[in-house]
């Protein structure tokens, strides 16, 4: 039995699962460091299905994503693909059309802050697995700045980006953290005054169009009365 668990523990989808398990938790302990509970839970649920946990298994490395290997051999990867797709944490769910150019080409949409703050949670957790006893607070720092997507963020998620990972490599994590749940906890709230202002906006506005109805149908009333009148 216990050379069978040996056995399991060498295989590389073993590996791989133990990667992705050791990532969410230090993602999920990030986000919540940041107060960001639900997406802490939430973060990464994708990398379980087949269409992911079977490609990371088979091109499992240890010291890089697998998704490399398989752009590598494939020339694209199927498992990314997949995963940017159904994780708003990532640049590459944001990008589209670009609305300023009109000539079919594609850039980085501005992120909703809540999102940054996971990709900041979720960039030092990567870090600290890949580098292990090399890791720094200034891993993530380095990686960002050498990064060759870098180029198709919005200018406002790089600046907020920017500005935590700077915090880290100069501050550490205990305050860089404690700003990042401050500032999330300021969000929140500005969230909640826009949802209101709106909701109230549509109020007022649905109240003002029945008025203008109604005004509308007493005038209508007061010529059709008229021109009755008249005949």
């Amino acid at each position: 039995m216990i050379q069978l668990f040996s056995d399991i523990k060498n295989k590389k989808w073993y590996k791989h699962l133990s990667t992705i398990n050791e990532h969410k938790y230090e993602v999920g302990k990030n986000c919540f460091r940041c107060g960001l509970y639900t997406q802490g839970i939430l973060h990464d649920l994708s990398k379980y299905f087949p269409t992911e946990f079977l490609v990371g298994a088979k091109y499992y490395q240890g010291t890089r994503s697998p998704n490399e290997a398989e752009r590598e051999d494939k020339g694209y990867t199927s498992s990314w693909l997949h995963h940017k797709g159904r994780n708003k944490h990532h640049l590459e769910y944001w990008i589209d059309y670009d609305l300023d150019k009109r000539d079919g080409s594609m850039t980085g949409m501005k992120m909703p802050d809540n999102y940054i703050v996971e990709m900041f949670c979720d960039r030092v957790a990567a870090s600290k697995i890949y580098k292990r006893e090399n890791y720094t607070d200034r891993s993530a720092l380095d990686y960002f700045i050498n990064g060759k997507s870098k180029g198709a963020m919005h200018p406002y998620v790089r600046a907020k980006l920017g500005i935590l990972l700077r915090m880290l490599a100069e501050k550490g994590e205990d305050e860089t953290f404690a700003y990042a749940r401050r500032y999330m906890k300021a969000y929140k709230m500005y969230c909640k005054r826009q949802k209101y202002k709106k909701k109230l906006e549509k109020k007022l506005g649905k109240k003002y169009d029945n008025e203008l109805a109604r005004k509308y149908q007493a005038r209508r009333y007061k010529d059709i009365t008229t021109l009755r009148k008249m005949r």
